[in-house]
Protein backbone atom coordinates (compact mmCIF):
# COMPACT_ATOMS: atom_id res chain seq x y z
CA UNK A 1 0.00 0.00 0.00
CA UNK A 2 2.88 2.34 1.00
CA UNK A 3 4.69 1.49 -2.36
CA UNK A 4 1.32 2.37 -4.25
CA UNK A 5 1.17 5.62 -2.27
CA UNK A 6 4.95 6.69 -3.24
CA UNK A 7 4.08 5.97 -6.90
CA UNK A 8 1.08 7.91 -7.33
CA UNK A 9 2.71 10.87 -5.05
CA UNK A 10 5.19 11.23 -6.79
CA UNK A 11 3.08 11.22 -10.44
CA UNK A 12 1.18 13.84 -8.99
CA UNK A 13 4.08 16.18 -7.84
CA UNK A 14 5.67 15.51 -11.25
CA UNK A 15 2.77 16.29 -13.04
CA UNK A 16 1.80 19.61 -10.69
CA UNK A 17 5.14 20.83 -10.78
CA UNK A 18 6.19 19.81 -14.77
CA UNK A 19 2.22 21.81 -15.53
CA UNK A 20 1.98 25.50 -14.16
CA UNK A 21 -1.75 25.24 -14.01
CA UNK A 22 -2.10 29.26 -15.32
CA UNK A 23 -0.51 27.52 -18.50
CA UNK A 24 -3.53 25.20 -19.32
CA UNK A 25 -6.90 26.85 -21.20
CA UNK A 26 -10.07 25.52 -20.80
CA UNK A 27 -11.02 23.40 -23.63
CA UNK A 28 -14.45 22.24 -22.63
CA UNK A 29 -15.39 23.66 -19.46
CA UNK A 30 -17.52 20.27 -18.17
CA UNK A 31 -16.03 16.81 -17.83
CA UNK A 32 -15.71 14.62 -21.21
CA UNK A 33 -17.67 11.38 -20.97
CA UNK A 34 -15.20 7.99 -22.53
CA UNK A 35 -15.05 4.42 -22.78
CA UNK A 36 -11.57 3.66 -21.49
CA UNK A 37 -10.47 -0.28 -22.36
CA UNK A 38 -8.46 -1.62 -20.13
CA UNK A 39 -4.57 -2.01 -20.90
CA UNK A 40 -4.68 0.56 -23.73
CA UNK A 41 -2.03 3.58 -23.37
CA UNK A 42 -4.00 6.79 -23.61
CA UNK A 43 -2.80 10.16 -23.46
CA UNK A 44 -4.73 13.68 -21.61
CA UNK A 45 -4.24 16.45 -23.20
CA UNK A 46 -3.35 18.86 -20.21
CA UNK A 47 -3.04 22.29 -22.31
CA UNK A 48 -6.36 22.45 -23.71
CA UNK A 49 -5.35 23.29 -27.14
CA UNK A 50 -6.05 19.62 -28.58
CA UNK A 51 -8.34 18.97 -31.07
CA UNK A 52 -9.18 15.89 -30.06
CA UNK A 53 -10.31 16.83 -26.23
CA UNK A 54 -10.20 15.20 -23.99
CA UNK A 55 -6.88 13.29 -25.59
CA UNK A 56 -3.70 14.82 -26.64
CA UNK A 57 -3.02 15.36 -30.64
CA UNK A 58 -0.16 17.30 -29.75
CA UNK A 59 -0.86 20.66 -30.58
CA UNK A 60 1.53 21.91 -27.26
CA UNK A 61 4.34 21.37 -29.03
CA UNK A 62 3.35 24.76 -30.69
CA UNK A 63 0.30 26.27 -28.54
CA UNK A 64 1.90 25.51 -25.15
CA UNK A 65 5.39 24.35 -25.66
CA UNK A 66 7.01 23.18 -22.00
CA UNK A 67 3.97 20.88 -21.62
CA UNK A 68 2.74 17.57 -22.62
CA UNK A 69 0.31 14.85 -22.88
CA UNK A 70 -0.46 12.48 -19.57
CA UNK A 71 0.14 9.22 -20.03
CA UNK A 72 -2.12 6.49 -18.37
CA UNK A 73 -2.94 2.96 -18.92
CA UNK A 74 -6.81 1.65 -17.16
CA UNK A 75 -6.92 -1.31 -15.72
CA UNK A 76 -9.71 -2.40 -16.85
CA UNK A 77 -12.08 -1.38 -19.24
CA UNK A 78 -14.71 1.37 -18.03
CA UNK A 79 -16.42 4.25 -18.95
CA UNK A 80 -15.04 7.57 -17.07
CA UNK A 81 -15.32 11.40 -16.96
CA UNK A 82 -11.93 13.05 -18.00
CA UNK A 83 -11.29 16.32 -17.23
CA UNK A 84 -12.23 19.12 -19.34
CA UNK A 85 -11.04 22.30 -17.72
CA UNK A 86 -7.62 21.14 -17.31
CA UNK A 87 -7.34 21.89 -13.20
CA UNK A 88 -8.69 18.77 -11.52
CA UNK A 89 -6.78 17.60 -8.76
CA UNK A 90 -7.15 13.73 -9.48
CA UNK A 91 -5.07 13.81 -13.42
CA UNK A 92 -6.83 12.89 -15.77
CA UNK A 93 -9.84 11.84 -13.86
CA UNK A 94 -12.53 14.79 -12.90
CA UNK A 95 -12.82 15.80 -9.64
CA UNK A 96 -15.78 18.91 -10.27
CA UNK A 97 -13.19 21.42 -10.01
CA UNK A 98 -15.26 23.14 -12.78
CA UNK A 99 -17.44 24.37 -10.60
CA UNK A 100 -15.75 27.04 -9.12
CA UNK A 101 -15.94 30.50 -9.96
CA UNK A 102 -12.25 30.62 -11.64
CA UNK A 103 -13.48 27.91 -13.72
CA UNK A 104 -17.04 29.54 -14.52
CA UNK A 105 -15.77 32.82 -15.34
CA UNK A 106 -12.52 31.81 -17.85
CA UNK A 107 -12.75 32.49 -21.30
CA UNK A 108 -13.27 29.03 -23.08
CA UNK A 109 -10.24 28.40 -26.09
CA UNK A 110 -11.28 29.37 -29.75
CA UNK A 111 -9.71 27.19 -32.37
CA UNK A 112 -8.01 29.20 -35.07
CA UNK A 113 -6.22 27.26 -38.39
Amino acid sequence: MITLFNKLHSRWLSFTFRHPRTAATAAPKKPIKVELVGGKRYSWCTCGYSRKQPFCDGTHKTRAQGMKGLRFVPEKDSTVWLCGCKHTNNPPYCDGTHKQDFIVSAPLHEYTD
